[in-house]
C-alpha cells in the first residue's frame, strides 16, 4: 500500500489531488497537512512513500522545508506542486532536493503518472524544464539574478517584494531579526539594489510573486 501525504493551505486544492490519487491509487493511505510545519511533524512521526508540497505556504515554503526533510529521511521522494511556471522555480527545487515539479494546471493529467516516477526513485521533469538545466551547464553565467541566490535568500527575496516587514519575516520564518537583515543586505548585494522597492519591482518582473 502506497503511504501518500498532501501539503497544501488550500483545503480545496487538497481535496482536489486526493480524488486524484485516490483515483490511480485506489489502495493509498492518504493524509492532508495545511502548513510546512505540520508536514515536518508527520515526516518525522510517519513513513511516507512519497509527499506531495504546495511552493508557497503561510509561513516556511515548501521549498524552505526541503533541507529539513532530507534531514530526517534523505531517500524521501518530495513532488513540488506550484501555481507558478515551471520556468522560473523547477530547477531551483531540483537543486534543493525535490524529486520533481509540477504546475498545478498539469496535475490532472500528469499528477499520478509523476507520483509513480517519483516512487520507483526517479525525477518527474517535463522537457522544457531537462532543457532548461542543460543550458545551465553551458551558461551558467547567463542566468538571472534571482538565481544567484540560496534558496533561503530567495525565500526573503519574494516576502520582501511582497511587502512583509523584517520582523514578520523573522516571525514566519522562525529565525531572528538580525539574521533575516543579513539575509536583505546579501540579496541587494547580490542583485545589485538599493530597495526593496527594487525587489518589487524585480519580481513582479520575473513573475516571482
Amino acid at each position: 500500500m502506497i503511504r501518500i501525504l498532501i501539503a497544501d493551505d488550500h483545503s480545496i486544492v487538497r481535496k482536489g489531488v486526493r480524488q486524484i490519487l485516490a483515483e490511480g491509487f485506489p489502495l493509498a493511505e492518504i493524509e492532508e497537512v495545511a502548513d510546512a510545519e505540520a508536514m515536518i511533524k508527520s515526516i518525522m512521526q510517519k513513513e511516507w512513500d512519497v509527499v506531495i508540497s504546495d511552493l508557497s505556504m503561510p509561513g516556511r515554503s515548501g521549498l524552505d522545508a526541503l533541507p529539513q526533510i532530507k534531514q530526517i529521511n534523505p531517500k524521501l521522494p518530495v513532488l513540488i506542486m506550484s501555481i507558478h511556471p515551471e520556468n522560473h522555480y523547477a530547477v531551483r527545487v531540483l537543486k534543493a532536493g525535490a524529486s520533481g515539479y509540477l504546475s498545478k494546471d498539469l496535475a490532472p493529467e500528469e499528477l499520478v503518472g509523476a507520483v509513480k516516477r517519483v516512487i520507483s526513485g526517479k525525477r518527474y521533469i517535463t522537457e522544457s524544464v531537462a532543457e532548461k538545466l542543460a543550458n545551465l551547464i553551458e551558461q551558467d553565467d547567463s542566468k538571472p539574478l534571482h538565481e544567484h541566490l540560496s534558496d533561503r535568500e530567495f525565500s526573503v527575496l519574494k516576502l520582501l517584494a511582497n511587502g512583509k516587514s523584517l520582523t514578520e519575516i523573522a516571525e514566519s520564518m522562525i529565525l531572528s531579526i538580525t539574521t533575516v537583515s543579513t539575509y536583505r543586505s546579501r540579496i541587494l548585494l547580490k542583485m545589485n539594489m538599493k530597495s526593496n522597492a527594487e525587489m518589487t519591482v524585480y519580481a513582479l518582473a520575473h513573475h516571482l510573486l
